[in-house]
């Protein structure tokens, strides 16, 4: 299992603990689609009971990053391209009016530490697991100024479903630079104060990113298979 060791502070939540490492391995992609979560091997790795763990793992089932399989209990999830397109159809909806609304509630501040992690992701191109974290703080920076954390929430929820598939697919696509330019351009309009833009560039960058990574997929599954 690629799951770091570890020791749990004393004075920390051993099942938080538990939960964002298992988060972080599967959302990168260092614990693949179907690798089995076995508790006792967990818990001796990070140096805990099973009782954490089995929180954690549940805790991950209801984010939709772990499911249960019979005869192998908790598995990492697999992602279909139904799902996908299903997430991204909501990514659609549901962003570009974070966007417009935040727009107006942006400061300098905002503006310029988005621009700061714009800058950090040009140099991070061929690392799919740095390039994937600025990827969501960059979003992520530009949504707070909207004042709405339950979409903010579901939003994040949607990106751990999708992450580990949409950075590895950007980095064998090639398409890190367009991705890139697609948020300069989203930047710009928002520094602009333009929301309707800021919004049409959102939506239309969430579109890419789908036929892109539905592409990738369908084709390295069929490859998979073939081998």
């Amino acid at each position: 299992m690629k799951l770091q060791p570890m020791d749990i502070p004393k004075n920390a939540s051993a099942a938080s603990v538990v939960f964002d490492a298992l988060r972080k391995a599967i959302v990168e992609g260092d614990l693949e689609e179907g690798v089995p979560l076995r508790q006792d091997e967990i818990a001796r790795l990070l140096n805990t009971s099973r009782i954490p763990v089995r929180e954690a793992i549940s805790r991950l089932e209801e984010k939709g990053l772990v499911t249960s399989q019979r005869f192998k209990g908790a598995v990492v999830a697999s992602l279909d391209l139904e799902e996908l397109r299903e997430i991204f159809d909501y990514r659609t909806l549901i962003e570009p009016e974070v966007i417009r609304r935040a727009v107006p509630g942006m400061t300098r501040q905002t503006l310029q530490n988005a621009r700061d992690i714009l800058d950090a992701q040009t140099l991070t191109c061929g690392d799919p697991v740095k390039w994937g974290d600025l990827n969501r703080a960059f979003h992520e920076r530009l949504y707070q100024a909207s004042g709405l954390p339950y979409h903010q929430a579901a939003i994040d929820k949607a990106m751990d479903r999708v992450d580990r598939y949409l950075r590895a697919a950007l980095v064998r696509s090639g398409n890190v630079a367009k991705s890139n330019a697609e948020h300069l351009a989203i930047w710009q309009a928002c520094a602009e104060g333009d929301a309707d833009l800021a919004a049409r560039l959102t939506r239309d960058h969430i579109t890419q990113s789908c036929s892109a990574l539905t592409e990738n997929m369908a084709h390295h599954r069929s490859q998979g298979s073939r081998g």
